[in-house]
């Protein structure tokens, strides 16, 4: 059913604080209740746009007219199959993650890649036990700039439907397959694939620039404070090293992985 955004046809107006969908959307901003349901939100007009476009399952719309200021939302608003949910902007503001909000969110269901759902990569990430979601949202926002077709979150790490990794992300999570497993099942599936396993590390033998990859190859990346563990190290086909000029000993992961994305590409 086409929804024309006119006020002919909508649902009731939520103006409650209270409101049963509301107290729902406002517990999805707690981990715990993201992991019971299965859900989480997507807040903005282009994250929103993003989710929709790239065809997940969206529970609900909600969005408050007097803060649409943008003809994109609008536009998306009328184009949707179901029918969003009104609410005011006070509602709106008592669920917004940040200030001035733009005014629309969506609840949306969780989607859980697995390893056998994976169609042939050439080029893919996998980091173990990443622990800053803004990095892990930066590294998929990298991945889609260059190209690369999959992240791979292993060990556990950061909460995949963390706000801070769809924000960071800018709406990459939603068209990228991320699989989360064990870093143990994750080798078992690249030797299977025949990828070559690029690790990172400090006392690598080789300078980034001087390795040319085989396709298809997949970066490894430890976690922000330990990096890749002897273990892990010793399970890649080759570790490479950025080298460090100043004072400090190594780069943000994001950073350290975008650098060797863009390297890798050519």
């Amino acid at each position: 059913m086409r929804i024309i955004y006119n006020g002919a046809m909508h649902k009731p107006l939520i103006t409650s604080l209270s409101n049963p969908l509301i107290k729902q959307a406002r517990a999805l901003r707690q981990k715990k209740a993201r992991v019971e349901s299965g859900l989480f939100l997507v807040e903005g007009i282009h994250h929103v746009g993003e989710v929709v476009e790239a065809g997940w399952d969206v529970e609900t719309i909600l969005y408050a007219s007097g803060l649409l200021t943008s003809p994109f939302a609008h536009d998306l608003i009328s184009r949707l199959n179901f029918q969003p949910q009104p609410v005011t902007a006070q509602v709106m503001e008592s669920l917004a993650d940040k200030e001035n909000p733009q005014g629309i969110l969506a609840i949306v269901r969780q989607k859980k890649t697995q390893l056998k759902d994976l169609k042939p990569i050439r080029r893919a990430v996998a980091l173990v036990a990443s622990q800053d979601p803004g990095n892990v949202g930066t590294v998929l926002r990298s991945m889609d700039a260059v190209g690369a077709d999959a992240l791979f979150m292993l060990d556990g790490g950061v909460e995949l439907y963390h706000p801070t990794v769809i924000r960071a992300s800018m709406g990459t999570l939603f068209w990228k397959p991320v699989i989360q497993t064990s870093f143990d099942e994750f080798i078992k599936w690249a030797r299977q694939e025949k990828h070559q396993l690029i690790g990172t590390s400090a006392k690598a033998d080789s300078d980034y620039r001087a390795l040319i990859p085989q396709e298809p190859w997949s970066l490894v990346l430890g976690n922000e404070q330990k990096g890749l563990s002897p273990e892990q190290t010793a399970a890649c086909d080759v570790t490479v090293s950025l080298p460090m000029h100043g004072r400090v000993s190594s780069l943000n992961l994001a950073v350290a992985a975008g650098v060797l994305l863009y390297q890798f590409k050519k």
